[in-house]
């Protein structure tokens, strides 16, 4: 078993910072405990993919329990308060062999296996100043331009730093700097790679705001860089139009344009997505397209996600020149009084894939989850989801993949 490790912050300017406010102000201590929470997250995770084009291998197949430890302190008290948060985490194999690893559920070992346990505790600093916030250390994150993978048994994290600053009314500004990161099968923290593209980078840099100029409408800009490696601009609404009795309209429009950076190779994508989804009585109806331009595909940190509309459970549909168009329903039973039911369903197709073999690539991905949370009684917030996908493609791998996740949350305080 890997021994626990923890963000080397410890000794910098900050932590030293840390510790003296919280030894030296008065009160602090207070304000820093009692604001603090601690939560107990179990999580178990069955994960089953059969490949199906010929010439594959049989099938990945793989169980794991996780445990998610995470404990937030509150703030010491003064003009700049200081704060740290932890995140220890540890996996465990109960099932795998006979040529079944790479699930992603936990990490290899050099037989072409699977590791037995791991773990790891990721620390975090934290400084907030009136309604602005600086956080340094392990850090998940989900926006635009980056955004962490959480789909397995163990979450992926970033090491680096977190701006966010919200001192003018309806703006919030964001900027940030992630040297490495941790995937979700692996406690290593490496070098940032970008996906389809190559390359490798110790640095990416990111900033940009949200405005919000009516209750109903957000505007996002983004601007990353992956250093040496690619560029890109971000530029997002979102809005929501209420149609009386009970209807809604939610329309999630999005456009990203990626060019090089530095020498590392010519690179150039543009990508537009949309999604619009009518609800109403617990029904929701979604129609979403994306359509990839230029010479590339789009270009995101290797094992994150990428912001996208068509990025679902397997696919991204996101290769070069690519068409995709998305048809998706959700119910929630609560409008049938089973509170904490809920079903979705959808379907994407995507097509004019440039490919190296003659002909025009398409594919295609259908995806359903049912997920039900136990709502009260002695095993209120339970939780347990099955996923289940099909992918077929005349350019990649065609599988049927089946997710079986039970997890609960331990409230510590």
């Amino acid at each position: 078993m890997r021994q626990f490790k923890s963000t080397p912050w410890i000794g910098t300017p900050i932590g030293t910072a840390l510790g003296l406010s919280l030894m030296g102000m008065p009160g602090a201590h207070a304000e820093f405990i009692a604001d603090s929470k601690g939560s107990l997250e179990a999580r178990n995770f069955y994960f089953n993919r059969d490949f199906r084009q010929e010439g594959a291998r049989d099938k990945a197949e793989e169980w794991a329990q996780g445990f998610l430890l995470r404990m937030e302190s509150g703030y010491s008290t003064g003009t700049v308060g200081f704060g740290l948060d932890a995140l220890g985490v540890a996996g465990f194999k109960l099932d795998s062999g006979g040529g079944t690893a790479g699930t992603n559920l936990l990490p290899p070992d050099r037989s072409g296996g699977s590791q037995d346990q791991y773990s790891e505790l990721g620390l975090t600093a934290k400084v907030r100043v009136s309604s602005s916030t600086l956080k340094l250390g392990t850090l998940q994150i989900k926006d635009p331009v980056v955004s962490s993978n959480d789909t397995r048994l163990l979450p992926a994290t970033f090491r680096g730093g977190l701006l966010n600053v919200q001192e003018i009314d309806r703006l919030k500004l964001t900027a940030g700097q992630f040297t490495q990161i941790n995937v979700v099968d692996s406690t290593d923290y490496q070098d940032l790679t970008a996906n389809r593209i190559g390359g490798s980078s110790d640095k990416f840099q990111f900033a940009g705001g949200d405005y919000q100029f009516q209750p109903n409408l957000t505007a996002q800009y983004r601007y990353g860089q992956l250093e040496n490696i690619y560029r890109q601009n971000y530029l997002g609404f979102v809005h929501t139009l209420d149609l009386g009795a009970g209807q809604w309209l939610k329309s999630d429009v999005r456009y990203s344009r990626s060019t090089e950076d530095g020498n590392f190779r010519d690179l150039d994508n543009q990508a537009f997505g949309a999604l619009f989804t009518y609800s109403v009585a617990g029904h929701g109806l979604g129609l979403g397209y994306q359509r990839m331009s230029g010479d590339d595909p789009f270009p995101y940190i290797g094992r994150s996600d990428p912001y996208l509309v068509n990025f679902v459970q397997i696919g991204d549909f996101a290769n070069v020149d690519e068409r995709s168009w998305q048809a998706r329903y959700d119910y929630n039973f609560a409008a049938l009084g089973l509170p904490g039911l809920t079903f979705m369903t959808r379907y994407i197709s995507g097509d004019n894939v440039q490919r190296s073999a003659p002909g025009e690539g398409k594919e295609w991905e259908r995806n359903m989850d049912i997920a039900y949370v136990v709502q009260d009684g002695t095993f209120k917030g339970l939780g347990m989801k099955w996923r289940n996908a099909s992918v077929r493609s005349n350019f990649g791998n065609d599988l049927d993949e089946n997710r079986l996740i039970v997890s609960y949350t331990l409230g510590l305080w």
